[in-house]
């Protein structure tokens, strides 16, 4: 039998009742899209087991969702595929779907519950996945739960959001320990004994054929036949649990140990490079801390302090892991938290009361550069440092950690308002970047003009008492030869999609 998933993970999303009748129990898998540390598979096994069902997964890929490009859809393509492999040796019936013309997935959720005695979802607290879960809820006949295992903490046990890093550490360090002993399993299929599916019928294979061989590779002849944004191209960095699993390994031996010093250097190979896939849900936090935690050879008894919030000496482990966890858990979480119990997380509006009321006040302060959205998305500035951090967001999806934020100061800086400052950043990092729409990356975003952080002096022009950076004082502190030889040169490529 697998171990229960913790109560303070799951939702009802409505209030229709187990089907006893059904044929099967179905796991929607929207967000947590893996096999392994994931809490909703858990519980969809749980389920199955209590029923003595088979077990249908349904992962789907839509063509209308928001932003929808090659390089989002290559991404999660490459996941798919792995998820088939992994999937093929288990007593489950693995089912992947991907449109090829928008509105064909139409349907297909509705028509596999009407056989389902059960439905059991992911939960993810952003971008257009609740919305989605609700109409879900509100449109199925039969029990719809969702489940989260986005986090380590469930998203449901603080019961708000908090405004400052140092508020989430503290309630972390006060509840986390007995969290660590009700994590999702690393395998929930792991000694089951589930009854086998041996097909679905006719009507909807024929109507909803499963995702082709041509689909899940990936390759140009079959994205380039889609009705998306083509002008974003896919970039090298494979999506898929293997691949992240591959950049798991890569960090734990070799960054880990020089996290706290060297991860800031964006060519030190200190820094995880894992924000993609946990963004897509190729990997789990929890399989990240358990590496971690691993390498470490760390028991929960190498706790050495109360829970006052510090930094570091909490867990008893070396500083690069320390360091490596407070980013993990505080700040990824921080954002997460924020998402799930904030309905305005991606807006202007949402900004610290103080923070809203010093931009404005500066927001007629003489701007020394102004650049439209052309001139970013193309990295076509004046400053060497910002356009390397957009030429490789446009290249590679990602930015350097410690660059991304000064290229949001620099964007604030050059913008005609704070406001059209957010929505600069927010345009260009949720089409190109691969973890944006995340609650972090939307952290990230409103930290730039001020969201859990504190009122900083002296106060400055257009900043006010918003943190300042600049790139003089990035140039002093990092060593940029390498990257500015990668990323310095080429300036934007890619067209612009509107």
């Amino acid at each position: 039998m697998v171990t229960p998933v913790t109560p303070q993970r799951i939702q009802q999303i409505n209030q229709a009742p187990v089907n006893p009748s059904g044929e099967y129990v179905l796991y929607w898998m929207t967000a947590d899209r893996r096999k392994s540390y994931n809490a909703g598979l858990q519980r969809a096994v749980a389920w199955a087991e209590e029923l003595n069902r088979p077990l249908l997964v349904l992962e789907g890929l839509r063509l209308d969702y928001p932003l929808a490009s090659r390089r989002l859809h290559a991404f999660i393509l490459q996941g798919m595929a792995d998820n088939k492999e992994a999937f093929s040796t288990e007593r489950v019936f693995y089912y992947p779907f991907v449109e090829t013309k928008k509105g064909r997935g139409k349907g297909l959720l509705a028509s596999l519950s009407k056989r389902a005695c059960m439905v059991v979802a992911d939960v993810f607290p952003c971008f257009f996945l609740p919305r989605m879960l609700k109409a879900a809820g509100r449109k199925l006949k039969v029990g719809l739960e969702g489940v989260d295992s986005c986090t380590l903490m469930p998203l449901g046990l603080p019961g708000r959001d908090f405004p400052t890093a140092y508020g989430y550490r503290r309630f972390w360090q006060k509840n986390l320990p007995d969290q660590l002993s009700l994590q999702p399993v690393p395998d929930p299929l792991q000694g089951t004994e589930l009854p086998i599916l041996a097909d679905l019928p006719p009507e909807i294979k024929d109507k909803w054929p499963q995702a082709s061989k041509e689909a899940l590779e990936a390759g140009d002849s079959f994205l380039s036949g889609l009705d998306l944004d083509q002008k974003i191209k896919e970039v090298l960095l494979k999506g898929g649990a293997k691949e992240a699993g591959r950049a798991l390994r890569r960090f734990i031996d070799q960054g880990l140990d020089r996290y706290d010093t060297e991860a800031r250097q964006p060519s030190s190979g200190a820094f995880s490079g894992l924000s993609p896939y946990l963004h897509f849900g190729h990997i789990a936090p929890q399989e990240i801390f358990h590496a971690v935690v691993n390498k470490e050879a760390w028991l929960p008894s190498g706790l050495i302090a109360p829970s006052k919030g510090q930094r570091e000496g909490w867990w008893g482990m070396s500083p690069g892991a320390e360091a490596f966890l407070d980013q993990l858990i505080t700040w990824r979480e921080l954002g997460y938290m924020f998402s799930h119990y904030r309905t305005d997380y991606a807006s202007y509006e949402s900004l610290p009361d103080w923070a809203q009321t010093t931009l404005a006040q500066h927001a007629g302060d003489p701007r020394p550069h102004l650049y439209n959205i052309e001139e970013l998305w193309q990295a076509r500035t004046h400053d060497p440092i910002w356009n390397a951090a957009q030429t490789q967001l446009l290249k590679d999806g990602v930015i350097h950690n410690y660059l991304r934020m000064l290229w949001g100061k620099k964007i604030l800086k050059w913008s005609p308002t704070p406001k059209q400052a957010f929505l600069v950043m927010k345009e260009l990092n949720d089409r190109l970047a691969l973890d944006g729409r995340d609650p972090n990356s939307y952290s990230g975003i409103c930290w730039v003009l001020g969201r859990h952080d504190r009122a900083w002096g002296p106060e400055r022009p257009i900043f006010g008492k918003v943190r300042y950076m600049t790139s003089e004082s990035t140039a002093r502190k990092l060593k940029l030869k390498e990257y500015l030889a990668a990323y310095g040169q080429t300036g934007g490529q890619a067209g612009l999609p509107f």
